[in-house]
């Protein structure tokens, strides 16, 4: 949910700003495609260090650029921000695809991925009308950042007890049976 929220709303909360929407553009076009340079980064990356801690420093990274919105609403501002959470956010979801085909069997990736893709895609439409309603709902687009912060958040607490319960789990086991 906190990948989408930037990404739909941008041009309409530059238009709020009096920034203007061809300005929102202009930042939405630097956001997506520095988020194709983040997909073909973060693949180099995780060679080097693992696909789940690639995802665990790609989604704080975005946590960070979130909570930045809160905090700065500048035209230059923006587009730095913006710029950031593009290149944060663009190798996140290619992530997940990698850490399932490292930890399942082939026979089972195909649909575990597809699954999890479309959880994904679920995820940002709903981030997307979500903050669309806290919008209508309270007139600021501040607490609509605030509610991606929180998910992505959520979405790091779940990847790292999913990095961590494999590790956790067969200590305890390997305890019970020493």
């Amino acid at each position: 949910m906190a990948i989408s929220m930037p990404q739909v709303h941008i041009v309409a909360y530059c238009g709020d700003l009096g920034y203007g929407v061809a300005v929102g553009t202009q930042i939405i076009a630097l956001m997506l495609g520095l988020g194709v340079i983040s997909r073909l980064a973060s693949g180099a990356f995780a060679d080097r260090i693992g696909a789940a801690p690639m995802l665990i420093v790609g989604s704080s990274m975005q946590a960070l650029a979130l909570l930045l919105y809160l905090f700065f609403n500048s035209q230059s501002s923006l587009y730095v921000i913006s710029g950031l959470f593009g290149l944060f956010q663009g190798g996140i979801v290619p992530m997940y695809a990698v850490i399932i085909r490292q930890y399942l069997p082939p026979r089972e990736a195909g649909v575990r991925i597809s699954l999890v893709l479309m959880a994904t895609v679920l995820g940002m439409a709903c981030g997307g009308l979500a903050a669309g309603y806290i919008f209508d709902a309270t007139g600021s687009y501040r607490l609509a950042f605030l509610h991606g912060f929180l998910w992505n958040c959520v979405n790091l607490v779940l990847v790292a007890w999913l990095m961590l319960w494999p590790k956790l789990g067969r200590r305890k086991w390997e305890a019970m049976t020493a």
